[in-house]
């Protein structure tokens, strides 16, 4: 090293001079592990005069020890003698993971330490990392462990994990790589903290219900990602419609406004593949009359396309240790399987096929119901004569006037046109063509 060329060139991406090593000192090794790697001069003032620093051995170990301990680096720390005082150099590499002090994580912008803001946290590490495999200081008294035993119970019963539900949790989320050099990562606090909204604040998922696009309720539903899993559900169903169908005489069918299976992939759908870099936001699901919408914050991962999600393809996540979680629990099938077996059971329950939009930064599945039921119609108010009108186009794909007053008999043509306006109105049909030939067709 040329020292009389550092103190030349000065302080800069890569070199700090520090008088002595404070809060600042241990931000800035974060910030060097973040960007370039760097140098770390204690006992040299920022405009570069050499003042001395003592720094016997008991000292930089503790030093040391706090960098491994809090940050979980190894960097390489000395002492050296220039003009007879002694220099403290602390020599950090660019990690492959972002590294945080006292859960923040900073970078150098030329000569200057600067934390990495909320906004740009995101953009910044997944540039190499994910975030669910980010570590912190988080305390093992953070997780809850009857949750832990709760899944080991499920993956074992799956086939999926081999593991004694008696081992000690730090064991068993180590394993599982849940635990990485004795410090929980974030995937391990949000799948089994006892309050992930501690650290996450928006790591949750609103359940929200329409009536004629008016909000009648928004239910939080807080906890670690099972509890979402489990608690958002019922709260889906409760603002759902269900009807049964006796089969035999000892059973009978539930049959939902969609189906459970559709419901429940979308949901997991959007909790496991929420960008959670994305502190702003939370995964939400609005119930309307017509439709649902769930939403997570974060585009489409790895090259995937909307196009290219509807066909067979591998499985790509941006939280893989989340991922890997709910597969082994049995709530995740088979890996990159779920929007296809989505679409299935949409179709095998007579509903459209869902429809995917990458927007407002997020994605979103919007899935259709079937609003040309014939108890939904009454519901709506619809006479008889505007169920046949709904009917007869949906076998017949569409309905003149003409059309109208053969299955209307005794009806007269004013009144058959405000029926169809009314339609119209509700956004049922739509007319198409101008009024001599004009002809009606399902929205």
């Amino acid at each position: 090293m040329n020292f009389s060329r550092v103190l030349e060139e000065g302080e800069g991406t890569t070199v700090e001079f520090m008088q002595s090593m404070e809060e600042k000192g241990f931000k800035t090794v974060s910030a060097f592990s973040n960007t370039d790697g760097g140098s770390l001069f204690c006992g040299v003032s920022d405009s570069g005069d050499v003042v001395g620093f003592g720094c016997g051995e008991d000292l930089i170990q503790i030093i040391t020890s706090k960098i491994t301990d809090k940050m979980g680096i190894q960097p390489s720390v000395s002492g050296f003698n220039w003009e007879g005082k002694t220099i403290l150099r602390i020599e950090v590499a660019k990690s492959p993971n972002p590294i945080s002090y006292h859960g923040k994580y900073y970078k150098r912008v030329g000569s200057t330490t600067t934390r990495i803001s909320k906004d740009e946290l995101g953009d910044f590490f997944s540039r190499g990392s994910n975030w669910d495999g980010l570590t912190n200081d988080y305390n093992m008294d953070e997780i809850d462990e009857e949750s832990v035993r709760r899944f080991i119970r499920k993956a074992v019963g799956k086939g999926r994990l081999i593991a004694d539900e008696t081992e000690d949790v730090p064991e068993i989320l180590g394993k599982m790589n849940l635990l990485v050099k004795g410090k929980l990562t974030n995937a391990a606090v949000i799948l089994f903290g006892k309050d992930p909204q501690k650290y996450f604040t928006n790591a949750l998922v609103r359940v929200l219900k329409f009536t004629n696009d008016i909000s009648v309720s928004d239910r939080r539903i807080t906890g670690n990602l099972f509890h979402q899993v489990e608690e958002a559900e019922e709260a889906i169903k409760n603002s759902l419609n269900v009807k049964f169908e006796i089969k035999g005489k000892l059973t009978r069918d539930e049959i939902w406004d969609y189906p459970l299976e559709a419901i429940r992939e979308a949901l997991i759908n959007s909790i496991v593949h929420r960008d959670y870099f994305k502190y702003g936001i939370q995964t939400q699901i609005k119930i309307f009359d017509d439709k649902i919408w769930f939403f997570n914050p974060g585009e489409l991962f790895g090259g995937m396309t909307i196009e290219k999600l509807q066909d067979p393809h591998p499985s790509s996540t941006r939280n893989p240790l989340i991922a890997e979680v709910f597969f082994k629990a049995g709530l995740v099938e088979v890996h990159g399987s779920g929007i296809r077996q989505m679409m299935k059971s949409l179709k095998d329950a007579g509903l459209p096929e869902p429809d995917f939009q990458e927007e407002f930064a997020g994605f979103s599945v919007y899935m259709m119901k079937n609003v040309y039921d014939r108890e939904y119609l009454e519901t709506l108010g619809l006479n008889r004569s505007q169920i046949q009108a709904v009917f007869y186009m949906k076998e017949h794909g569409s309905l003149a006037m003409s059309d109208f007053a053969r299955i209307s008999p005794g009806i007269n043509e004013r009144t058959l046109r405000r029926y169809l306006a009314d339609l119209v109105d509700k956004k049922l049909i739509i007319a198409i063509g101008e009024k001599k030939g004009r002809r009606y067709e399902l929205s």
